[in-house]
C-alpha cells in the first residue's frame, strides 16, 4: 500500500522560504515519478514542479528560479524548496506519485497523493 504523507507548510510573509517534505512508502519498483502539485479554491489542481524516474526536473513557469524539487532516496523523500516566496504561491500544496518513467501531464494518471499542506504568503 502506498502512503504519501507531506509536511512543512505554513504561514510566511513574502520574501521569505519554506521547505515542503513529502514521505513516500510503498513504492517499491522503478519506475516512478513524483510531483508537487497546488490549489486554490474553486480551482484546478496544477503541477508546480516534478521529478522523473530518473531525476530529471521540469518546473511550471512561475516557480521556475524560485523553486527547486529534490528527492533523498536513501530517506524516501521528496522535497521542495520554495524560496523568494510571492503572494500568488499561496495555496495548499500536495505531493503526488505515480508509476510512470516520465511525469504525467494529466492529474488522473497520478494514482497516489497526500493529504496535503497550507502555504500561506502575506505581504
Amino acid at each position: 500500500q502506498v502512503q504519501v504523507v507531506e509536511s512543512g507548510g505554513g504561514s510566511v510573509q513574502a520574501g521569505e522560504s519554506l521547505r515542503l517534505s513529502c514521505v513516500v512508502s510503498g513504492v517499491t519498483s522503478r519506475p516512478y515519478c513524483m510531483g508537487w502539485f497546488r490549489q486554490l479554491a474553486g480551482k484546478e489542481r496544477e503541477l508546480v514542479a516534478g521529478l522523473d524516474s530518473d531525476g530529471t526536473a521540469t518546473y511550471e513557469d512561475s516557480v521556475k528560479g524560485r523553486f527547486t524539487i529534490s528527492k533523498d532516496d536513501a530517506k524516501n523523500t521528496l522535497y521542495l524548496q520554495m524560496n523568494s516566496l510571492k503572494l500568488e504561491d499561496t495555496a495548499m500544496y500536495y505531493c503526488a506519485a505515480a508509476r510512470f518513467f516520465r511525469v504525467p501531464d494529466r492529474l488522473e494518471r497520478w494514482p497516489y497523493w497526500g493529504q496535503g499542506t497550507p502555504v500561506t504568503v502575506s505581504s
